[in-house]
């Protein structure tokens, strides 16, 4: 923002999660019912700032202790953000409890504090290393395949390899340059070799004459990667909005859930982050939409499509709409998935790439046990199978089985249970795509009683 206004100072990480703390309490909490379960809620949003701090210190500082200090305070902290996910479906009292700023003050507070995170994404110059996926993107419109495409489901992890060539931009860098590297490589050695020889595999045959060329930044890359930020997050942003005065009708809890998803430090570090806006955006979207099913299952359907771990939404939302509205809602599925097939055939040079690319979408690929990133780098990764089985369990055993009946209500405590259970074994973004659940879960806190919204009743 110190582009537009005289004298501006961008504040640190650390500062903003301060100052955001007491904006949220003041906001939020209340103070005449101390005991509330907004309260608590309200506590369990912020205790998520430590272990992002933590996170960003232990690698800026090059300090492994504080690295692992920060993503066990995740674990635990999403552990019982998850809890308290799953113990919502239970709740069948749901007291009013506004917030301590009327609707048009919470507007016009977020709409400020959208610009000005804006603000920063547009201001900001990425480097070599978030432009080099935009550079790809221009080697994918004229159907040319790389060392850097053929790795990706190892890199990346399963979804849509498009989505990959959209550069991250770091309006906090918390992840920094090493973020895609292993510990033991320090910044030296990272600076000196090209991102295709640290992120192949030890039997690959790259030669230095694929690793791609250095060239200059256009307007137009640097224009598209900034403007696909500022969509998605604005996606999210309306989203919630309208879901609150639609769907809750109450309009001052849609402002509320929104507001209180910019204050959070999570959104001002990761303001750039499309792998970790889009589908959120497209999740919310789909909530806002539930019901019309065929719209739903292609919203969902393209979420799937974009990262992959939307698709063990698919038990839950198939329940929702068993007794109707199930057909149109697989219809809209495949009209998704078949859109984005079809864009894969127009930018493949051959069935080889085509078929590499098939397998990088719909996840065919062994659950990866090495050169893992983030948590999993630290910790033995044979834990992340028992956790693994128990997410399945859940997401495909327990959830199109139990609450019944399915509501809106249901919908969304048990949608971000889902997806902040992909945080604990996800081994590409390091479990820290808090967006996946983010904003479900702010309109969970935050929605009235919802017990008559089911398939039946809503859906035509």
């Amino acid at each position: 923002m110190s582009e537009f206004l005289f004298r501006y100072e961008t504040l640190e990480p650390t500062t903003w999660a301060y100052l955001s703390a007491l904006l949220i309490i003041a906001l939020f909490f209340k103070f005449n019912r101390i005991f509330s379960i907004r309260n608590l809620d309200l506590l369990l949003l912020l205790m998520l700032a430590p272990g992002l701090l933590g996170i960003r210190l232990g690698i800026e500082y090059d300090s492994p202790t504080a690295e692992l200090f920060g993503y066990w305070w995740l674990f635990g902290v999403n552990t019982v953000l998850l809890f308290r996910a799953l113990w919502d479906s239970a709740m069948v009292r749901r007291p009013l409890l506004d917030p301590n700023m009327n609707a048009s003050g919470l507007l016009f507070l977020a709409v400020s504090l959208f610009l000005f995170l804006m603000a920063n994404v547009i201001a900001s110059n990425p480097d070599a290393n978030d432009m080099l996926s935009a550079q790809r993107a221009h080697s994918l419109s004229h159907r040319q395949a790389s060392t850097l495409e053929q790795i990706s489901l190892e890199t990346h992890g399963p979804g849509f390899p498009l989505l990959f060539t959209l550069p991250e931009i770091s309006t906090a860098r918390m992840l920094g340059a090493r973020g895609d590297m292993p510990a033991d490589v320090d910044d030296d050695e990272k600076n000196e070799q090209p991102e295709a020889e640290v992120a192949a595999p030890a039997n690959d045959e790259a030669t230095a004459e694929e690793t791609p060329p250095a060239v200059d930044f256009t307007t137009g890359q640097l224009v598209t990667a900034k403007v696909v930020a500022i969509i998605s997050q604005a996606m999210i942003f309306l989203g919630m909005v309208l879901i609150g005065a639609r769907h809750f009708e109450n309009f001052t809890m849609g402002c509320a859930a929104a507001m209180l998803y910019l204050l959070l430090p999570y959104t001002a570090m990761w303001t750039g982050s499309v792998t970790h806006l889009l589908p959120a955006a497209l999740i919310v979207w789909a909530v806002f939409n539930y019901r019309l099913p065929m719209l739903a299952g292609v919203l969902l359907g393209l979420a799937f499509g974009t990262v992959y771990y939307p698709v063990f939404l698919f038990p839950l939302w198939i329940s929702f709409y068993w007794r109707r509205g199930v057909v149109r809602f697989a219809i809209g599925i495949g009209i998704a998935l078949a859109a984005l097939v079809i864009t894969q055939i127009a930018t493949s040079s051959d069935f080889a790439m085509f078929a590499s690319r098939m397998q990088q979408m719909f996840g065919i690929h062994w659950p990866q046990s090495e050169n893992l990133t983030g948590a999993w780098h630290y910790w033995n990764p044979v834990f992340r199978w028992p956790i693994l089985a128990t997410f399945l369990g859940m997401s495909l055993l327990t959830f199109p089985l139990w609450p019944q009946p399915k509501t809106l209500a249901s919908l969304l405590s048990c949608s971000a249970a889902v997806m902040l259970g992909v945080q604990f074994w996800h081994a590409h973004s390091d479990g820290l795509a808090l967006a996946w659940y983010l904003p479900l879960f702010l309109l969970m806190v935050f929605r009235p009683n919802l017990e008559d919204r089911v398939a039946v009743n809503v859906v035509r």
